[in-house]
């Protein structure tokens, strides 16, 4: 397989630092220590390749994500991974104690990707932010050294879980028009039927005005579920407190985007600005 990886590895490099920069995910990863940012960025490498496999790869992405997923899993059975992004991987797994589990359902998520391209209900789409988003949140607070607490009520990997959904949910809501030209429709079919969207609405180059309305509550939702997480910080101390606030931050700033717009996902792209985000990380609303 390393014949397969190495060449071009600068190119992909350079796009993974460019897609880092361009997504919610990875907002608070500045604000942390430089050997805490470097296993951050080592993990966030081996995420944006498995979506890399799923939606750019040329040729059989089944068999190149099922390839990833059997060189992944030698990173905890001792043996050398081929990839170079699992071998930087391999050392933060050990000094983390880092699980296999949460990097499977990521591989899990985008061979989903290959064969499901519509979600009939809300419910459903939630069921695919549990392969596709909220690893990523389980694997940041193993890094960060945060346990799964509370007694008879929410944990935090619970209230993570509720970020990274929202997270993935509000991406999805900028991404419109990009995941429909790419053929995959995120927006729940009973949700387009129950506001008279059709789906070729979304091929238009601004919204109507049924879309906006339905715009209106995906974000309205996507806020809901973003705030349902955030007693997160209320769990976590020190650096894990910065990070979590940093990425629920984030999650604000791009609501801030999409609400601009009113509603208009096709015209976009709509990306958070700065302002708003130093804004949503200072006052923590």
């Amino acid at each position: 397989m390393a014949a397969t990886w190495e060449p071009g590895l600068r190119t992909r490099d350079r796009a993974l630092r460019r897609q880092r920069r361009a997504e919610n995910f990875p907002v608070a990863l500045w604000l942390l220590p430089r050997g805490l940012r470097a296993d951050l960025i080592a993990v966030y490498n081996v995420v944006r390749v498995i979506d890399d496999l799923g939606d750019a790869a040329r040729g059989d992405r089944v068999a190149l994500l099922e390839e990833f997923g059997r060189d992944l899993a030698t990173v905890w059975a001792g043996w050398r991974p081929e990839h170079p992004v699992l071998r930087r991987l391999r050392p933060v797994v050990r000094a983390h104690g880092l699980d296999r589990e949460p990097f499977e359902r990521l591989v899990h998520a985008n061979l989903l990707d290959q064969r499901v391209h519509r979600y009939a209900t809300y419910v459903q789409l939630r069921g695919y932010c549990a392969l596709s988003a909220e690893p990523v949140g389980r694997i940041v607070l193993a890094l960060l050294g945060v346990d799964a607490v509370g007694v008879g009520a929410p944990t935090a990997l619970e209230y993570s879980d509720r970020i990274c959904a929202a997270l993935q949910l509000i991406e999805h809501w900028q991404d419109v028009a990009e995941d429909r030209r790419a053929g995959r429709v995120y927006l729940p079919q009973e949700d387009l039927a129950a506001f008279g969207v059709a789906e070729a609405e979304l091929d238009a180059a601004v919204a109507s005005p049924a879309l906006r309305r339905m715009m209106a509550f995906q974000i309205t939702r996507a806020a809901e579920l973003l705030d349902s997480g955030a007693p997160l910080l209320g769990l976590v101390r020190g650096w894990a407190r910065l990070a979590v606030a940093g990425y629920v931050a984030g999650g604000r700033a791009a609501l801030d985007a999409l609400r601009r717009a009113h509603g208009d996902v096709l015209a976009g792209p709509h990306r958070p600005r700065r302002q708003d985000l130093l804004r949503h990380l200072v006052l923590g609303r």
